[in-house]
């Protein structure tokens, strides 16, 4: 069983309350657990060491339709339009490269390599490594600036991006875009996104 995540865009009107502007867009809605991480610091399977905005609680001035705390409604985060605008898509969300999966970069429309998945490490481009590097490693424990070719792609430690996982053109898109929106008629601290799972 699955956990769902829930949420809503709140404008701070100008007496200073919150109300709720809209609730998350179909998109976000989605049991992506990659980019929960990334964005909230909620699911754990990357093991993401700093996410963009990490399980902050419930805003004290939340409006009334964000739920309080209880076995429905947990793990509560929020960020401000101003946050969201400031974030480093491809800023480190890790101090150094994963373990247990590698970048793999294949020939782009240009020939140039481009990002194309970020799987768990194939058993083979770790054989390929071994006989390469002359040891058995995993990837983050490969020489700087190892890379191993396999199967017309090449494969190179990763470290944990906000791109790779929530990119700015993604699933999320309509929920910035909902956000710059309103940001530009409220102000970009008067309009926040607030989320919770169950």
């Amino acid at each position: 069983m699955g956990v769902d995540i829930d949420g809503v865009i709140e404008v701070r009107e100008r007496d200073g309350r919150w109300r709720t502007a809209l609730g998350l867009p179909e998109s976000a809605l989605r049991r992506d657990r990659h980019a929960r991480e990334c964005l909230f610091g909620y699911g754990g399977a990357l093991q993401v060491e700093r996410p963009l905005f990490d399980r902050r609680g419930i805003p004290d001035d939340a409006s009334e339709d964000v739920p309080a705390y209880d076995e429905l409604s947990h793990s509560h985060s929020y960020a401000t339009w101003a946050e969201v605008a400031a974030v480093d898509w491809d800023g480190p969300l890790c101090d150094g490269p994963d373990g247990n999966h590698v970048g793999e970069w294949r020939p782009g429309p240009d020939g140039e390599l481009v990002l194309h998945a970020v799987p768990g490490t194939p058993i083979e481009v770790l054989d390929a490594a071994e006989e390469l590097f002359g040891e058995d490693l995993m990837p983050h424990e490969w020489p700087p600036g190892g890379e191993v070719p396999w199967n017309g792609a090449v494969y190179r430690p990763v470290t944990w991006t906000p791109r790779m996982f929530v990119p700015p053109d993604g699933d999320w898109a309509p929920v910035w875009t909902a956000m710059r929106d309103r940001a530009a008629v409220h102000g970009d601290e008067n309009v926040r996104l607030v989320v919770w799972f169950g």
